[in-house]
């Protein structure tokens, strides 16, 4: 799908549910936003957008994260 398109064209109607279904897919099986985004040749904030329209629950970031240190007692 993402050959056909050209780099900035604006994607409408059945072309547009059929690439938020393609990127819904992939994202599910754990393909990263950045990925999607890479392999379509969009930016990250289009395949996010399309991941959302289409009512994907976004995965959080990874890596270490900032919060409190567990108690040890």
């Amino acid at each position: 799908m993402a050959e056909t398109l050209k780099k900035g064209s604006r994607v409408t109607g059945a072309a547009r549910e059929k690439l938020a279904a393609d990127l819904k897919k992939k994202y599910d099986s754990g393909a990263s936003i950045r990925a999607l985004a890479e392999e379509t040749g969009r930016s990250y904030g289009f395949v996010h957008r399309m991941l959302s329209e289409s009512g994907v629950t976004l995965r959080g970031r990874g890596g270490a994260t900032r919060g409190k240190a567990k108690a040890s007692a």
